[in-house]
């Protein structure tokens, strides 16, 4: 007797195994498929790509305002520190 071999993954949110030919796969649920967009939509996760020209990362360090951390330049909107 031979059995066939059904392809399964783990749910990316839950860890749930999910057959290949169920509705929402990869996903286990819709809930789990909207917890993962809204992941995405918030920014949880991020593509991140490799820098190739080894010139690009001089240009974060050429910027005027490399050396001030965020939120922290000296810019008041016009208004004067006095």
């Amino acid at each position: 007797m031979s059995r066939k071999r059904t392809r399964s993954l783990r749910c990316p949110i839950c860890r749930k195994i999910v057959l290949r030919g169920e509705a929402e796969f990869p996903f286990c649920s819709q809930r789990c498929r909207l917890l993962d967009l809204g992941k995405w939509a918030s920014g949880g996760y991020v593509v991140s790509t490799p820098v190739s020209n080894p010139d690009a990362l001089g240009v974060a360090e050429a910027s005027p305002h490399a050396d001030i951390p965020a939120g922290k330049d000296s810019t008041h909107h016009g208004r004067s520190r006095n």
